[in-house]
């Protein structure tokens, strides 16, 4: 009978733990891969397009657009 009167007053600190444990692991996943990545690369920032300029529809379907 006194498992069972325990486990409810240490229900929450158990559940902590293992949030805790998780938490962690995670934590170290996420620096070993970020390790093994190296530095992360920005990515070119795309420029806004220009107010002063027109919106043709070439400049809209054209795939080579810089």
């Amino acid at each position: 009978m006194g498992i069972h009167y325990d486990y409810k007053s240490t229900k929450g600190n158990k559940l902590m733990e293992k949030q805790a444990k998780r938490e962690k692991k995670l934590a170290e996943k996420r620096a070993k891969r970020l390790a093994k990545e190296g530095p992360k690369k920005e990515e070119p920032k795309e420029q806004p397009l220009d107010a002063s300029k027109p919106i043709t529809l070439d400049f809209l379907t054209n795939p080579n657009k810089e």
